[in-house]
């Protein structure tokens, strides 16, 4: 089985989506559209809010198909 997992990262956190796991609930785009866009290609832009409101956001989706890692910017 191939694995379809993507990886946004913008230095500070890395958001990843499982998309086999989504429910399609779309909490993340209701919750927080200037990240989760459908219209943009990638529909995930972790540049257009910060890390907090990503994380809330993420934390909401119901499937575990949305997760994240906070990057270690000290290393970088």
């Amino acid at each position: 089985m191939e694995d379809n997992t993507k990886k946004y990262d913008n230095g500070e956190i890395t958001v990843i989506w499982k998309p086999d796991l989504c429910a399609h609930s779309a909490n993340c785009v209701k919750g927080l559209p200037q990240v989760f866009n459908l219209a943009q290609k990638p529909w995930i832009n972790v540049h257009a809010a910060n890390a907090k409101a990503i994380i809330d956001q993420v934390d909401k989706c119901p499937s575990g198909a949305l997760s994240y890692v906070l990057n270690d910017t000290a290393a970088k």
